[in-house]
């Protein structure tokens, strides 16, 4: 049995730009691409806080210290520059291998900096 699991998430960047006109795509700085082991050209869900859009796209790679997440072609519709979003990745594992698997998880603040990093998300509490 394959399960699918959070590989990596970016917690609440903020979208900087829209860009309905270029090649679709998200364009993550490549620093937060490092941080998380995003690669180039790997499907990605973004999910905007904001407004509530939930899609699907691709990840390219923007200028390391750059700051940018920008939304293209299609995808450009779904979000505003300024809203914030959260965008993940999945990877397909055996049970043995999710056993010992943890996600990298990116926290960062309004100019897309990260701020800490984590291999688990806290429990809610009640």
């Amino acid at each position: 049995m394959h399960l699918t699991l959070l590989k990596a998430k970016i917690h609440r960047a903020t979208v900087t730009h829209s860009e309905l006109n270029y090649e679709g795509s998200v364009a993550i700085d490549g620093l937060l691409l490092d941080a998380t082991g995003i690669r180039e050209f790997e499907q990605v869900h973004v999910w905007d806080v904001t407004n509530g859009a939930r899609f699907t796209t691709y990840a390219i790679r923007a200028d390391e210290g750059s700051g940018i997440i920008s939304l293209n072609g299609g995808a450009a519709r779904h979000v505003q520059v300024g809203d914030l979003v959260i965008i993940a990745a999945f990877a397909s594992m055996d049970a043995a291998e999710a056993d010992a698997f943890q996600p990298k998880l990116v926290y960062v603040d309004g100019q897309n900096r990260i701020t800490h990093t984590n291999h688990s998300i806290p429990k809610q509490a009640a």
